[in-house]
Parts: structure tokens; C-alpha cells; sequence
């Protein structure tokens, strides 16, 4: 159930680093937020055209759902752990990395052919 997106205008590493940084990312995911990995699902998209600032520069936007509610102090450590792992990855300057961070109900995500409600 806790997803974490990665979007971002940089080109794509070679496909094992891909496959290192969304491991990574999982089991930080699945840390963070105290959810079994065995429920995270992780997303990489690169080379998409975006500005920020009014700049092409490198960017990056991420997307962290979960459901139930995520309080202050864990998307507070998420941002920080989150964007040290993007710039490490992709070279993306942490002042250049949004993060949307979305408290889902469990009747609102499925899986398996039911919800999490």
C-alpha cells in the first residue's frame, strides 16, 4: 500500500542502478512508515520535460502515498531521506526536489481484488 513515485528530467541511469535506488527507496518506504516491503510498490520515470524555478535545470518530483495517516515528524524524515537518496542516485540538487506526501483511505486503494478498508 505505501507507493513511492520518482519522476524526474534527468536521463534514466543504467538499469542496475535503477534497480538499486528503487530497493533502496522500498525498503526506506517500508521503514518509514512501519508497512511490510512486501506492500511497497516503487516507480521510476525519467527524461520527462520539467522546470522548476523557471529553470530546465535537473528535477525531481516524488510522490509518497500511504494509507493512514502520516504524521509531521515521519514526512519530516521521509523529505530528508528521500532527497539524500535522489541526489545520490540521480545527482539532483535537494533544492530541486518536490515531494507530495497523500494520506489515503483503505477504502480508497485496492488490491487483490479488495481494499484496504
Amino acid at each position: 500500500m505505501p507507493l513511492i513515485k520518482v519522476q524526474t528530467s534527468v536521463a534514466a541511469p543504467e538499469a542496475a542502478e535503477i534497480e538499486l535506488m528503487l530497493k533502496s527507496l522500498s525498503a526506506k518506504l517500508a521503514k518509514h512508515t512501519g508497512k511490510p516491503e512486501s506492500y511497497v510498490m516503487t516507480a521510476f520515470e525519467a527524461g520527462i520535460a520539467m522546470t522548476f524555478a523557471g529553470s530546465t535545470e535537473p528535477v525531481c518530483y516524488i510522490e509518497i502515498k500511504s494509507v493512514g495517516a502520516m504524521k509531521p515528524e515521519q514526512t519530516e524524515a521521509m523529505s530528508q531521506d528521500f532527497c539524500q537518496q535522489i541526489h545520490h542516485y540521480l545527482s539532483v540538487p535537494q533544492n530541486r526536489i518536490y515531494i507530495e506526501f497523500t494520506d489515503a483511505k483503505g477504502a480508497m486503494w485496492g488490491w487483490n481484488s479488495t481494499t484496504f478498508a
